[in-house]
């Protein structure tokens, strides 16, 4: 197999909008713990067959993770550590800015569900630093923007070293192996560097895409079947947590494991390249959808569906609850997020003095016709 494969993969971008669906799905009829907000109704009662496969909607962060392991391996590949740190943040905040302030708006004119911020939480929220420094988050899924930053730092440190095979995926052994240790040694500082509830599932992603760049190898799928024992004994705990904080009923670990299986069986076929010849360009768009979507459908999403819930079926208002949020994503990406990203990208690239601007040569002064030189042949 190639080792320069690197154009863009549009199943992954399906991959990305199926996963953000999931979590919206979560946060409209699978939390036990917003549903009498927003439907004044247990989500048992207002979607009893739904609500039952709703609540294991929060699966889909852990596919946002594995997806994240892929492409950011593949996309630091060749870069120096400042591009590939420019890159990520060009990446993160032209949409996370506005969502930031569109979803603080719409708390302090709606305030329902969620109730307005204050405004010292809401400047440390748009340097995306609010958990560390124990602010309260202007929406609850900017939670998964910290764990992503953390690892963007801790992958830089090997796009510093410089990005080969071997190290990549010694990285990936390393990681696993110190994430298990700060697991047992309890010390917090280890915990948020390391983050070992979720490193393997970064940690898969680099191995898949690993394998899609040079092959199948014992030792690269030795990285993916370790990763995936880890991640399995590690949703013990995953689901524990939504128990307790937002489901307040029984979740089954052997339910949430095979979904995550179902997660890892989809991203071998994508690493064997099974999935090349599908190009459909309506993913690309997907794609570019997922992260706006995302930033901005839980909170917003929740003032739309207790603003009209009672007047349509309950089904209905979720579909539409989706799409108000998609075409919203839309406007968003289009009109705000690339503006702020190409302005980001002029000012923070640097010239490169390899390749000073041409200066514009004097025009020379156009001779008569006869003392042209001839045309070449």
């Amino acid at each position: 197999m190639s080792n320069q494969r690197t154009e863009r993969i549009v199943v992954l971008d399906g991959l990305r909008l199926i996963a953000a669906l999931m979590v919206a799905l979560f946060h409209y009829i699978g939390r036990t713990k917003t549903s009498h907000l927003i439907w004044e109704a247990s989500p048992q009662s207002a979607f009893p067959q739904m609500h039952h496969l709703a609540q294991y909607g929060w699966l889909g962060v852990e596919l946002f993770f594995i997806i994240s392991g892929f492409v950011i391996c593949m996309s630091a590949w060749g870069r120096e550590t400042g591009s590939f740190i420019r890159s990520r943040a060009i990446r993160l905040f032209p949409a996370y800015w506005p969502a930031v302030l569109i979803t603080t708006a719409v708390g302090h004119i709606w305030p329902f569900v969620v109730g307005p911020r204050p405004n010292s939480d809401v400047l440390v929220n748009l340097t995306m630093l609010q958990w560390p420094l124990g602010v309260s988050a202007v929406d609850g899924v900017y939670w998964t923007l910290w764990c992503e930053a953390r690892f963007y730092l801790l992958f830089a440190l090997i796009v510093w070293r410089g990005l080969t095979l071997q190290r990549a995926m010694w990285f990936g052994y390393g990681w696993l192996l110190a994430g298990a240790i700060a697991a047992s040694a309890r010390v917090p500082l280890l915990n948020i560097i390391l983050q070992p509830e979720y490193a393997p599932l970064f940690v898969a992603g680099i191995g898949f895409y690993l394998i899609y760049r040079f092959g199948s190898s014992l030792k690269l799928w030795g990285l993916v079947v370790a990763s995936f024992i880890l991640a399995q004994h590690n949703m013990a705990y995953r689901v524990s947590i939504e128990e307790k904080e937002r489901i307040f009923g029984p979740l089954s670990v052997t339910a949430a494991n095979a979904v995550l299986a179902l997660f890892f069986v989809i991203m071998t076929v994508v690493a064997m390249g099974w999935t090349s010849r599908i190009k459909w360009r309506w993913l690309t768009t997907a794609g570019l959808l997922t992260y706006p979507f995302y930033l901005i459908h839980e909170n917003i999403g929740w003032v739309i569906i207790h603003a009209v819930h009672g007047h349509a079926p309950r089904w209905l208002i979720v579909v539409a609850t989706i799409a108000v949020m998609l075409g919203a994503a839309w406007l968003l990406h289009r009109f705000v997020e690339r503006p702020i990203a190409g302005l980001l990208r002029r000012h923070l690239t640097p010239p490169r003095p390899d390749r000073p601007q041409p200066t514009a040569p004097p025009t020379p002064p156009q001779a008569a016709p006869h003392e042209r030189e001839p045309a070449a042949v």
